[in-house]
């Protein structure tokens, strides 16, 4: 049976800025960043502030129609921002339900590392290495997948309207954590 991705947003809402499912610009690998500028650095604010407005948890640019490989996380922690990140080791499997900020309505049960390893670049320039387990490494998997046109949907064991699984939120639920992922 097919899945139902439509959605009616209000224009005046902040979610609006969020690219949803159907955008092309979600399914385009996205471009490498070769310098951190100011550009860059505006482009990461703008999206925390919109991260942070929809309830998120994660965002990746794509998610606001710029087809470049930056994402932001804050699972409680503070802001993180990563540029060109990747992940260069995984260990361990679990499956847990996800939704997505761009695709409104539905959550998925998606199998992923527990624990990964993701090197980057921070908005200094530096090389950095990002050790996460548990909600964390779940968002950067999730924001990582989006850099290059991939939807957790993509990823679902079973896809399903998010209220069917007790989530009255558009963003994602780990059901362990209850946080929102994006």
């Amino acid at each position: 049976m097919p899945i139902d991705l439509s959605h009616n947003l209000d224009v005046s809402d902040p979610a609006c800025a969020v690219r949803q499912y159907g955008d092309p610009v979600l399914r385009q690998k996205a471009r490498a960043i070769r310098k951190i500028n100011a550009g860059v650095r505006e482009l990461a604010a703008r999206m925390a502030d919109t991260m942070y407005a929809v309830d998120g948890v994660g965002l990746a640019a794509p998610q606001i129609g710029e087809s470049r490989r930056v994402v932001v996380l804050d699972i409680g922690d503070g802001l993180m921002t990563l540029v060109n990140p990747r992940v260069v080791s995984g260990s361990g499997r679990e499956t847990q339900i996800e939704a997505c900020l761009s695709v409104v309505g539905l959550c998925g049960e998606v199998e992923r590392y527990e624990r990964v390893r993701v090197k980057a670049t921070d908005l200094d320039g530096k090389e950095t290495t990002v050790d996460a387990e548990g909600m964390l490494a779940r968002a950067l998997q999730h924001e990582i997948d989006h850099l290059d046109g991939i939807l957790y949907t993509d990823r679902a064991i079973t896809v399903q309207p998010a209220a069917a699984a007790g989530d009255d939120d558009d963003a994602a639920v780990d059901d362990d954590a209850g946080e929102d992922v994006g």
